[in-house]
Parts: structure tokens; sequence; C-alpha cells
């Protein structure tokens, strides 16, 4: 019962030399990682960096579960309408308008970075947990934190598994001083591992969104649960590596895959 949970107060520990963030993907659940990322970081004294990548545009049809000011490059457009939020800051928001790829991904995503990977395709995480993990002929980052989330769609699945687009989960990838501190996100997914999407040239979440509605609710949840792992390893407090959730059931917990850490996980 939560009632019998002791008291620990959660605070926060910023590095001295700031954030270096990475939101990758900016639809329904990216774009509200960045406002949460924007508004934290921007109250919190730090020198931090958030760049926003994305090679989309946002249209109105998209306007259902989504806040844009204007159609346009959503990299673009969303660091206009947050940039008014972090004047006096010290906060650093860059756009760039491009999808993530094998060729620019070295420039992108460098050590120390923490990324936000907020996709809708299996794909684009097998592309990044990869690069992450040393797999594909790069070299993995001595230290990096990647934070990857998603939810369903209505749909029936290849399997003619019914699914109510209301699940979804969490997944926290850590490396330090060059070795895996939690599984990747291929391990205990073989739908990642295997993935039978492309990049982001295929139909994804949003063209669904059309018949589907209720994501953005799931889209919330999940740019939620992200911003608070965030916090989490913010404040060296983080207890697990994935995290689930389904709306219908009124169910957000962590998986276990393996042995939890002996302690928490931090930045």
């Amino acid at each position: 019962m939560i009632a019998e949970q002791p008291f620990l107060p959660l605070e926060p520990k910023y590095p001295d030399k700031g954030f270096s963030i990475k939101v990758v993907g900016l639809g329904g659940t990216g774009s509200q990682v960045a406002r949460g990322a924007c508004l934290f970081l921007g109250a919190a004294g730090t020198d931090s960096r958030i760049v926003l990548l994305d090679g989309d545009a946002f249209e109105p049809a998209n306007a259902a579960r989504m806040f844009f000011s204007r159609p346009g490059n959503k990299a673009a457009v969303l660091s206009e309408d947050l940039q008014p939020f972090l004047a006096g800051s010290r906060v650093t928001l860059l756009a760039a308008g491009e999808f993530i790829t094998a060729e620019n991904m070295p420039r992108w995503i460098v050590p120390g970075d923490v990324v936000f990977l907020c996709v809708d395709n299996h794909a684009t995480r097998k592309l990044v947990s990869d690069f992450c993990a040393g797999r594909g002929g790069h070299s993995a980052p001595q230290d990096i934190t990647l934070i990857s989330g998603g939810n369903d769609g209505i749909e029936t699945a290849a399997d003619g598994e019914a699914r109510r687009g209301t699940y979804g989960n969490v997944q926290v990838y850590l490396r330090r001083n060059g070795e895996d501190v939690t599984p990747d996100l291929c391990k205990f997914h073989p739908e990642i591992q295997t993935p039978r999407d492309h990049l982001p040239t295929d139909k994804g979440c949003s063209e669904m969104m059309d018949s589907v509605p209720q994501l953005v609710f799931a889209n919330l949840l999940v740019a939620s649960v992200m911003l608070n792992t965030f916090f989490l390893l913010v404040c060296g407090a983080l207890a697990y590596h994935e995290i689930a959730f389904d709306l219908a059931e009124g169910l957000c917990r962590p998986v276990s895959t393996h042995k939890g850490p002996s302690e928490p996980y931090a930045l």
C-alpha cells in the first residue's frame, strides 16, 4: 500500500556542467516531453542544452493531440513556441529538422547525453539502441542515458491480438564508464530486436489518430512517465529500468525482467 511506503525526500542533484538533452521525435509524446523538459530545466538554474529533432511537419490534421502554433517542421515550430518561456533562463534550445538516421546519429547523440526517444516505430528504437550499445560498427558511448517511450494504438495486431490503445511502456538504457548498467531496448523486446515496421517513411502512430482520438491520453501518460523517470534519475532515486501502464486497467508499474539494482540508478 502507498501509505506503508517510507517517506524518502527527492532532492535533484544538478551536474555542474548542466544537461545535454536530445528529444528525438516530436509528435503527441515528444512535443509534451520537450515542453516538460524546458519547464523543469528552465527553473533549475543550470546551464543546459536541449536539441529537438524531427524531420516531420505539423499539419492541422494532427491538432487533436499536438500543440503547435502553426504548420511547419515540428522541431522548428516547437522551438519557436518554447523560446519565449526560456527567456532569462540558462537553457539553450535548438531545432534540428531532420529524422535520426545511421548517418547523422554520431553527430546528434554523443557521450553524456540524455536522449528522450519518442518515436512511433520499432525500427528507429532498434537503430538508436544499437548505436548506444555499440552495435552496427559504431563505438558505444562511454556514458549515455536513453529513455524510450511509446504506446499502442487501437488495432488488431499481426498475431490477431486486439489492442485498445491504452497500453504503453517506458524503457531506460543506461551506460556508465563503458558498461551497460541496464538492458538495452532490444534485450527483452523481440518486437524491437526484429522490427516489422520501417524508418519514418511508413505509416505510424500519428496516422492512426484520425480513427483513434483517445491516443492523446496515452501520449500524455507516456510523456509524464518519461519525464518522471528523468526526474528520479536526477534525484539518484530510480529503481526500475522499465515501467508499463494500461489506462483502461488503471495500472502503472515497473516490469521485472532481471534482478533490480542494489542502489537506485542515477545520472
